[in-house]
């Protein structure tokens, strides 16, 4: 009887001593609050957590991935998108992350959501293809900005996927054909100017030097003989033409 008197305070010391014990990872933080008020906070650890009067909120300090889910929103030019994205964010002030908001992690993926659909609708469907990385640090300034005040850190936003619907897939193949096809005509338009300048260069300096008009008459005859031609058309030099105007019609009896 009398072992039992002495055993029963000392198991109940010995629960109340275990639940006052608590060990606290190196990511770990544990904000402590005294009688409902914050009083600090410890870790990592070992650490003495006075049970009924002090409450002990444990927080990790590790980067959260968190997947954005698919979001539907139409574009600045009336495009109908599905959008997903992940977001990276961490926690830098385990006092205001507990204090300044109810559940941070609920409260910054509903914010994310929000963002994104109201970033990404302030913009075109070629903005969003063409122009993610800056789009996605928009929305990581937007983020990080407004999750400050809750102690949250946000590293890192990266759009995922941008899925259109198969008529607007079609409509951007031909667009993209159409673009192709043009920058072909402008590169060919460009090339024949090219040319027709060269040939102009190439005009005014045989018209300045005659031995050069004869020589490449030369070599256009030269170029003639090596192919395998049965006929063979010699152009008559303009000088002989020109010398022929000049003949009278008693001269040519």
């Amino acid at each position: 009887m009398y072992f039992l008197e002495y055993l029963t305070p000392a198991i109940v010391l010995a629960i109340i001593i275990g639940s006052a014990i608590r060990i606290l990872r190196e990511y770990e933080r544990g904000v402590i609050f005294f009688l409902g008020r914050f009083q600090k906070v410890k870790g990592p650890g070992l650490i003495i957590v006075v049970p009924f009067i002090q409450k002990m909120v444990r927080v990790d300090l590790r980067v959260i991935t968190y997947d954005i889910p698919t979001q539907d929103l139409i574009s600045r030019d009336n495009v109908t998108v599905r959008v997903s994205a992940v977001l990276y964010f961490r926690v830098v002030d385990p006092e205001r992350a507990i204090i300044q908001v109810e559940k941070f992690f609920d409260a910054t993926s509903q914010l994310a959501q929000t963002t994104l659909r109201s970033v990404l609708g302030q913009h075109d469907l070629d903005e969003m293809l063409s122009q993610r990385e800056k789009l996605n640090t928009h929305i990581q300034n937007i983020l990080d900005e407004q999750t400050a005040s809750w102690g949250i850190k946000v590293t890192n936003v990266e759009i995922k996927h941008i899925d259109l619907n198969e008529s607007m897939i079609r409509a951007i193949a031909k667009q993209a054909e159409a673009e192709r096809e043009r920058r072909a005509k402008v590169i060919h338009a460009e090339g024949e100017l090219q040319a027709s300048q060269k040939l102009l260069e190439a005009a005014n300096i045989m018209s300045q030097n005659p031995q050069t008009l004869q020589l490449r008459y030369l070599q256009t005859l030269n170029d003639i003989s090596s192919e395998n031609a049965t006929t063979i058309v010699f152009p008559l030099p303009l000088e002989v033409l020109s010398a022929l105007t000049y003949l009278k019609p008693e001269a040519a009896d």
